[in-house]
């Protein structure tokens, strides 16, 4: 734990200085709490890619919990933030849905170039090593290089993967992904999908029919619907995350990039206007480096408040 601590506040030094930095440099130095004051931290919070909705909740909880306190003076709101996207951070089921004796089958969903591949083969390589036996459905046949990459991941990381040729019916694919799990007496079936959006009506059939054949094969799956999504890109994670909740039911989220990235503030936006907890974060390029997702952690790390643990 002390060791991914420390990984973790190096991840998040740019996102810190891009968030908390900023909204602390706002209520320091000021004696009363007024509307100006608010409106500044406003404009903090959705500069630091938090998002307009979510900066507006904060903002107006933070305006209610100071009247409530009778807080006069503008430092006292950095801790009353901070309980409060703690508090957004907890919101959600953040572990991952998977159970000894079924086939527990993961959908990993998202655009191209956000990682989906590597978080892949990291996932794979965790799941691994956490005693559980993993199977890999190429189910991107769509993108030339897609089932290579993740073939060189699945090698990696230890893992056997079933694929056809370039241009494949993905559905085909999960089929027999789903047979050679049960032939194998795989643990776990990850099932990886094209990430094009330029037609989302395409997307939107595609994944409906790869769904259709896991339901029918194993009736209560998938038992997961991992969107990765790229810190990198900020307010973009929002608008991917918006589509792909309209196209399926995503039931969490592969933070990657989290690492060398100001705008891991896009969190808060992800878990509060979605509903989508995050259940994964990338924090390197290492096969270690997909974390789980532990919301007093990150705000721990995010605050720095807790020198005593690194």
């Amino acid at each position: 734990m002390m060791g991914f601590f420390s990984k973790l506040k190096e991840s998040l030094v740019k996102t810190k200085e891009a968030f908390v930095e900023k909204v602390t440099q706002v209520v320091t130095g000021r004696k009363p709490i007024d509307e100006e004051l608010f409106d500044e931290l406003e404009e903090a919070l959705i500069q630091a890619d938090v998002g307009v909705t979510t900066s507006l909740k904060l903002v107006e909880t933070l305006r209610k919990k100071a009247k409530e306190n009778k807080l006069e003076e503008a430092h006292e709101l950095r801790g009353l933030l901070e309980e409060e996207i703690t508090r957004m951070l907890e919101e959600g089921e953040h572990t991952l849905n998977i159970q000894k004796g079924r086939i527990n089958v993961i959908l990993i969903v998202g655009v191209n170039g956000v990682g989906k591949t590597t978080s892949i083969g990291k996932l794979s390589h965790k799941l691994k090593q956490d005693g559980y036996k993993v199977l890999v459905a190429a189910g991107d046949t769509f993108r030339a290089a897609a089932i290579d990459q993740l073939e060189v991941w699945c090698q990696r990381a230890g893992v056997d993967i079933i694929h056809q040729k370039e241009g494949s019916d993905p559905a085909a694919v999960v089929y027999d992904g789903i047979q050679a799990a049960r032939s194998r007496k795989a643990d776990v079936l990850v099932i990886d999908t094209a990430g094009r959006l330029q037609n989302k009506t395409n997307l939107m059939e595609e994944l409906r029919k790869i769904r259709r054949v896991v339901e029918r094969e194993i009736p209560d799956g998938p038992h997961e619907v991992l969107l990765v999504l790229d810190a990198t890109t900020g307010q973009n994670a929002l608008s991917q995350a918006r589509i792909f909740g309209e196209v399926v039911q995503v039931s969490g989220v592969i933070l990657t990039k989290l690492d060398g990235t100001a705008k891991g503030g896009v969190i808060l936006g992800i878990q509060n206007e979605y509903k989508f907890p995050v259940k994964f974060i990338g924090v390197g390029e290492k096969m270690e480096d997909l974390r789980d997702f532990e919301p007093q952690a990150f705000a721990q790390a995010l605050f720095g408040k807790s020198e005593e643990e690194e």
